[in-house]
């Protein structure tokens, strides 16, 4: 009895409630968007031959595989909510922690939901019932505006009502998705008619070619890996997270590479390199020869669930980060409070969906900002996949449920490619680069004042038990 009293819950905590099969079903959901419809068309454009393309998303899943079994050992050895954050606090200090939570909390999640639920508004405005969508509703404002920002306050409030039954969601969205991929790619293999192995031995001879286009080629392959990152920040919500959080980021990294493959063959299985190149949109297209109108209508409703899977557990994880913040005194105290009936953290998802709120009110706008986050993801991913080697010299003996392959290399490979791309980033887009390392020193200061701020709260509270 004495025992479960203790495994209960405290005010301040978040209950255990999610599966390893909630975890799994986070991790593909949120990573598989829209780049699995869109990006076969930017990998053809950079490399152009068939050979390279699928050299490209083995390379870039077998990077993401590498980050996913790095973090694995950290979540299983650190399983706290967070997740990343919390990593980055035990390893480096507060200041590398406010750091991250500063970038994501106050723009790099935000920008991502929004960049998510609009791009959701003009899928649906492809279908003819929601054609309403493009018109103006009020003053600047259009339709797919306001419903884009209903869709972020609807999920919100599920959010805050319950975890588990978000979660719910997410798993039922994300099978659902994975099932109407498999569909899709079946079409498409059995279209004899349209079908031809020939085109896996198409070239298309525009490609911009050379490492600049291998390059752009694999930054767009790990777009479409990315967010198999975020369940880490639930670790504190799992069950047996020692068990679940190495299955869900290794065996959800594995099934989308497999995917991935599945739908691009289906892709080049209909539409010869060329093709592929001059659409913007070649499942789409792929879709429209082998089953006309219908089958372009199945790629937009596939792309709906998959866009609705990503928004949801993006949702779910995102505010966990500015919680664990703010319980570390890191962040406004307001952030971690715990709903006393629906036991969620209830203020950073109003935070959240706020943020986001304004980041679409301004659309036309952020969408240059939400660029210069990018190359932040890659640098606190590469901070965060060294505390392993930390973890490792500072911890030998502790118990590690989970111990990832080819240590040190896998985890040393993960981070060379991180600067690498940091750096083609830095020689490709040097203004996006400086201004988003910007975005992160603007923290600095605001990381004095926290700590000024909560050493004056200290001090006020020692007065006054002294009085």
């Amino acid at each position: 009895m004495a025992q479960k009293a203790a495994e209960r819950p405290t005010q301040q905590e978040l209950p255990r409630v999610l599966t390893a099969t909630h975890a799994l079903s986070i991790v593909v959901g949120i990573i598989i968007g829209t780049g699995i419809f869109l990006v076969p068309h930017e990998i053809t454009v950079a490399v152009g031959s068939t050979g390279m393309v699928y050299g490209v998303w083995i390379l870039g899943g077998l990077l993401s595989l590498f980050g996913a079994m790095t973090y694995a050992e950290v979540a299983a050895l650190r399983p706290r909510v967070g997740g990343e954050y919390a990593f980055l606090h035990d390893a480096y200090g507060p200041r590398t922690a406010f750091l991250y939570t500063w970038t994501w909390t106050m723009i790099a999640r935000p920008g991502s939901i929004a960049s998510i639920s609009a791009g959701l508004m003009r899928v649906l405005g492809t279908f003819p019932l929601f054609a309403f969508l493009d018109h103006r509703a009020v003053a600047h404002l259009e339709w797919n505006q306001i419903m884009a920002i209903l869709v972020v306050w609807l999920v919100t409030a599920l959010n805050i009502y319950s975890t588990l039954d978000t979660a719910e969601v997410q798993t039922l969205l994300t099978w659902l998705k994975v099932a109407m991929v498999v569909v899709i790619s079946g079409i498409c293999f059995a279209s004899i008619r349209h079908g031809s192995w020939r085109h896996f031995h198409s070239v298309y001879h525009g490609a911009r070619g050379g490492f600049t286009g291998f390059m752009e080629a694999l930054i767009a392959v790990l777009w479409a890996y990315d967010g198999w990152s975020d369940v880490s920040q639930l670790a504190g919500e799992v069950k047996k997270p020692q068990h679940s959080m190495p299955l869900a980021l290794i065996g959800g990294v594995t099934i989308v590479g497999c995917l991935y493959m599945l739908t691009n063959a289906a892709i080049q299985f209909v539409l010869p390199a060329a093709a592929i190149a001059a659409s913007p949109r070649p499942a789409t297209d792929a879709l429209h020869l082998v089953a006309g109108n219908l089958g372009a209508d199945l790629v937009a409703l596939g792309m709906v669930v998959s866009i609705g899977a990503t928004l949801v557990g993006s949702l779910l994880s995102g505010s966990r980060v500015s919680f664990a913040a703010a319980r570390d005194r890191l962040f406004p105290s307001l952030l971690q409070a715990v709903h006393p009936r629906f036991r969620t953290p209830w203020t950073s998802l109003l935070l959240q969906a706020v943020l986001s709120t304004f980041l679409l009110l301004a659309i036309n706008r952020f969408q240059e900002l939400f660029s210069l986050t990018i190359f932040s993801e890659w640098l606190f991913y590469a901070l965060t996949a060294a505390t392993v080697f930390v973890f490792r010299r500072r911890e030998p003996e502790a118990a590690r449920p989970y111990r990832v392959t080819g240590y040190p290399v896998v985890p040393a490979l993960f981070i060379l490619a991180a600067a690498v791309l940091l750096v083609f980033s830095l020689l490709s887009q040097p203004r996006q680069f400086l201004i988003g390392a910007l975005i992160i020193l603007c923290g600095v200061p605001l990381y004095s004042l926290f700590q000024r701020e909560a050493a004056a709260a200290d001090s006020a509270g020692t007065s006054g038990e002294r009085s």
